[in-house]
């Protein structure tokens, strides 16, 4: 037996409801997977705060540590492909959601949910991007799929200051983008244009004038973080042949739309899923954001707790309270 012991928030769900707390784990609880990780760094998401309060969408298996983002240092591989030293990044797959995550200084997972760490980028850095920033890269490269440049016209990028949302528009603004910012927290105007946003905007810019099937066309392209009368919004007020990627539905899972700005404006509705990204394109966009995707103020997009600090921030991320990124220091370095 390896009794070898590591500190991990671990949600429990009996009889009495949910309980979550900072607890010391053995080695033995984790799966038997063939790489042992040492974690440096998370960062906290929504889905993890889900998680936390022990939603069935996300975690079924109890107990379980959260935490769909983790960067560290191999501490034993079987797979030959990784080795004792390396540093290394995994995010999403199954890790966080019923396989233990992030939130623990140790995890075990399969060998191809990892990315090595690219050059250019510390762990550090890795973390403050996690899946908010891997999806962000993963939306701006579905739309230029389908032609979308910065000569195209203003960009528009809903739920702005949550961590998909702030990541978009720094990203869009580092490749050149015209970026127009929508959020309902008025006192955030100028996070978001220190994160490059020439334009900011409440909701009631999108969702004004819900009645109608159409509205004057804006905007090339648009990351929609929020979905529901949101989404249905923006898609009124779309350029013709512009395009929006989908990733979230923080207002609603609904859609109540017409097909007006799909056959009279040729609008593209892209959903955007990063969970299951094919390694090779995960690995091609890790290194877009170690390059020439990187923003110049990315250390600005964060702030820092540690895993004795994650229990205000889970709370403040249900609330709807968060802006920007929240990075966890998991372990020393």
């Amino acid at each position: 037996m390896n009794n070898q012991q590591f500190r991990a928030l671990v949600v429990r769900k009996g009889d009495d409801g949910v309980s979550r707390k900072l607890e010391m784990r053995s080695v033995d609880d984790l799966p038997d997977h063939p790489v042992t990780v040492r974690v440096q760094y998370s960062a906290l998401n929504f889905k993890d705060a889900l998680s936390a309060e022990g939603h069935p969408g996300v975690t079924r298996n109890f107990p379980h540590t959260p935490g769909i983002d983790a960067a560290g240092v191999v501490e034993s591989s079987s797979d030959p492909a990784f080795t004792e030293g390396q540093r290394v990044i995994v995010t999403s797959y199954d890790l966080g959601m019923n396989t233990p995550g992030g939130f623990g200084e140790l995890i075990r997972v399969p060998g191809d949910w990892i990315v090595p760490l690219p050059a250019g980028l510390e762990l550090r850095d890795a973390m403050i991007f996690g899946t908010a920033g891997l999806t962000a890269a993963m939306c701006l490269q579905r739309l230029e799929s389908v032609g979308l440049t910065p000569q195209r016209g203003p960009v528009l990028v809903t739920g702005a200051t949550g961590g998909v949302g702030s990541m978009a528009v720094a990203i869009l603004a580092r490749c050149g983008y015209r970026v127009a910012a929508v959020s309902g927290k008025a006192a955030a105007a100028g996070f978001l244009e220190r994160l490059g946003a020439s334009q900011v905007l409440g909701r009631e810019a999108v969702t004004a004038e819900e009645k109608k099937p159409m509205r004057k066309s804006e905007w090339a392209g648009a990351v929609d973080t929020v979905g529901g009368p949101v989404l249905a919004g923006l898609l009124r007020s779309m350029d013709y042949q512009g395009a929006v990627a989908c990733c979230g539905l923080v207002a609603s899972p609904e859609l109540h739309t017409t097909v007006y700005p799909f056959i009279l404006r040729g609008v593209a509705l892209l959903g955007v899923d990063s969970q299951d990204c094919p390694m090779q394109q995960r690995r091609d966009l890790w290194d877009r954001l170690a390059g020439p995707w990187r923003p110049s103020n990315l250390d600005a997009m964060a702030r820092e707790c540690d895993l004795e600090g994650l229990e205000e921030e889970i709370r403040t991320i249900l609330k709807g309270g968060q802006t920007g990124r929240i990075l966890v220091r998991v372990s020393a370095g």
